[in-house]
């Protein structure tokens, strides 16, 4: 199959053998035929997708295919898989599969059509485009619905969530888009989702869904690094002020469609909006992570949690009442009835096994309770059906030490593989750590000294840069440094879709993009316009997170070294994510800038250094520029 003149070569343009595909391929194949657990590291340029698509198909059998991000699960549908079908002559049915609310709501749609209270004229524009589009698609799917933008707060109005779907008892359910996805995906060979959907499968049997899993013979996850994350969020429990917000609004809509508003009932919605709202006013910082102990600190929030567990109970008694009226004012009084008790749970002593923290967002807040180790819970649905489990990424070791990802996920006995990428690091790369920065990364000074050590180098590369952040306040801050200096245009994320800068970003050919979290991962630029990736310093956690301050003191507590066994670990898979932006093909050259002067200040400096691809380093600027300088203008 992976021949020089094999059927995939006959198939896809370009198409190479690389030795490392063909045994990966191989040891993935063994696995499925033997119905165990393989973890495999497979670096850039491997091939990885064809390497596990390919022994997939020739395997037969029900596959799951689940990925970490919406841009990989398309392009697998898309593009990857119709090649190797076609390149194999499988007759396998395929089907692609997204979590619900990426799907129009035909019953929220119709329903925010008759209301039609809106904040804006386009709003109203667009929920018109959302209807046509509705009733002409045959999946429903929004990614089909470019002309109203992916953030459009109108989407809201026209999706279900798990809280307000109405499942059998919805009125337009013989018509759902999600339950019309979700059986040819119940019928299909190979059925591709996201890690999300996977989970929500797993954690909420009640879900139709719920039989997939059960059914399939191999569970392939590409992005496997994000697994743990993953599950830790799935496995836990969420409740927010915006489901409040949402399930006071819907309550007054499914009143007025049930042929008759109620004053009393509107003024007791009306109550559970404020409170809900008054909840997330207690904090005046977006963006913050705060342990339960740490919020409870913050003045009014214990009122204002108890406030809004009174607004909540005084809603659900009266839509009990309600319920028999409509489908929609049974969802809602289902859905107060379960916030109820799970903001009740969350408010109550934790367990030693979780922890109990709050996020703000600029809108809202989140109240969560999630588990320290997902180990034990992923493992016990591993173990309900026998079945291949196979978990690739470009990132899952350090060196070859899989320990770190296979604990998190309770896989201690899966075997484990690294392929390292098949370019040419040590022609193609550089490695260069500037000297001269403040020996403390939180030193305040640290980001101008990093802005100063990034001019030559893009003086030097002619702009052409990723230059990747750890926090939003040093971005932010290089940002203002940056704007007057550099001749090179500038973008920087969040002034735009991510999709839409990476197109701007290609299309200059000279630009400098500043990036944060989402620009670490899943970024795909080859060729000249990106011939650096500068990183400000290693990506650690920081230590006042509250799930992550939790962790460490249950290692501590186990008798573990919470730094060596779990921070660095994690840092150094999130530093290889960075790394691996700016080498994608054999043609790429560039310089790859670690600006933390702990690389060679610290005993584990040696140990992350040894972890990112073979490439020549240095500390002097005189190394770039002549790396540079060989490389045709």
């Amino acid at each position: 199959m992976f021949a020089a003149d094999g059927p995939l070569a006959a198939q896809v343009e370009g198409y190479r053998p690389r030795g490392q595909q063909i045994e990966m391929a191989q040891a993935i194949l063994d696995a499925i035929e033997s119905g165990s657990m393989l973890a495999v590291e497979a670096g850039t340029g491997t091939g990885k997708t064809f390497a596990y698509l390919v022994p997939a198909l020739l395997a037969g059998g029900k596959v799951i295919v689940s990925t970490g991000t919406k841009t990989l699960q398309n392009q697998l549908y898309d593009r990857d898989l119709p090649a190797v079908r076609e390149a194999l002559a499988a007759g396998s049915t395929t089907a692609l599969l997204k979590g619900r609310a990426n799907y129009v709501c035909l019953y929220r749609l119709e329903n925010a059509s008759v209301d039609g209270r809106f904040d804006s004229r386009e709003d109203v524009s667009r929920l018109r485009s959302i209807a046509h589009f509705a009733a002409t698609s045959i999946t429903g799917d929004r990614a089909d619905l470019a002309e109203v933008p992916e953030d459009a707060p109108v989407w809201q109005h026209a999706t279900s969530t798990r809280e307000n779907c109405l499942g059998q008892e919805c009125p337009k359910y013989k018509d759902c888009f999600v339950m019309r996805a979700r059986k040819n995906a119940l019928a299909a060979d190979v059925v591709v989702v996201n890690h999300h959907l996977f989970f929500a499968d797993v954690a909420l049997r009640d879900e139709g869904i719920s039989e997939l899993l059960p059914s399939c013979n191999t569970v392939i996850f590409d992005e496997a690094h994000q697994l743990p994350e993953t599950a830790r969020l799935f496995f836990g429990e969420t409740v927010s002020t915006a489901q409040m917000v949402e399930l006071a609004r819907d309550a007054k809509l499914e009143l007025r469609a049930a042929g008759g508003a109620s004053p009393e009932l509107d003024r007791i919605a009306s109550k559970l909006d404020k409170t809900a709202r008054d909840v997330r006013l207690c904090f005046s910082k977006e963006g913050q992570r705060l342990g339960w102990n740490q919020a409870l600190r913050e003045a009014g929030f214990t009122d204002a949690l108890q406030g809004l567990g009174k607004a909540l109970e005084a809603l659900r008694a009266p839509l009990a009442e309600q319920a028999e009226r409509s489908e929609g004012l049974g969802s809602c009084a289902r859905r107060a009835g379960e916030a109820a008790a799970l903001l009740a749970r969350i408010v109550e002593e934790g367990t030693k096994n979780e922890v109990r923290w709050i996020e703000v967002f600029g809108q809202s807040l989140q109240l969560h309770v999630t588990p320290l180790v997902p180990a034990e819970l992923f493992r016990k649905q591993m173990l309900d059906h026998p079945r291949a489990w196979i978990f690739t990424s470009a990132t899952l070791a350090m060196g070859e030490d899989f320990s770190h990802f296979k604990r998190e996920l309770g896989i201690e006995e899966a075997a484990a593989h690294t392929w390292p990428s098949p370019f040419d690091f040590a022609r193609q790369a550089l490695l260069y750590t500037p000297k001269g920065l403040p020996s403390d990364p939180n030193d305040p000074s640290y980001t101008e000294a990093v802005v100063e050590a990034a001019l030559p180098v893009l003086q030097a590369s002619r702009g052409r840069a990723f230059l990747l952040f750890t926090s939003l306040r040093a971005l932010r801050r290089a940002h203002e440094l940056l704007k007057d200096r550099i001749a090179y245009p500038l973008l920087v994320q969040g002034t735009g879709p991510r999709s839409e800068l990476l197109v701007r970003f290609r299309a200059l050919g000279n630009a400098v993009l500043l990036g944060a979290a989402s620009f670490w991962e899943g970024v795909d630029v080859r060729g000249e316009a990106l011939s650096v990736v500068l990183i400000d310093k290693l990506p650690f956690t920081p230590p006042d997170d509250p799930v992550l301050a939790a962790r460490i003191e249950a290692l501590r507590e186990e008798g573990g070294n919470p730094f060596m066994d779990y921070q660095l670990p994690r840092a150094v898979l999130q530093l290889k994510q960075g790394a691996g932006r700016l080498i994608r093909d054999e043609e790429d050259r560039g310089v790859l800038v670690l600006c933390d002067p702990r690389l060679y200040g610290k005993g584990y400096g040696r140990t992350v250094r040894a972890s990112l691809p073979p490439m020549k380093q240095t500390r002097e600027i005189a190394d770039v520029e002549a790396f540079f300088a060989r490389i045709p203008a």
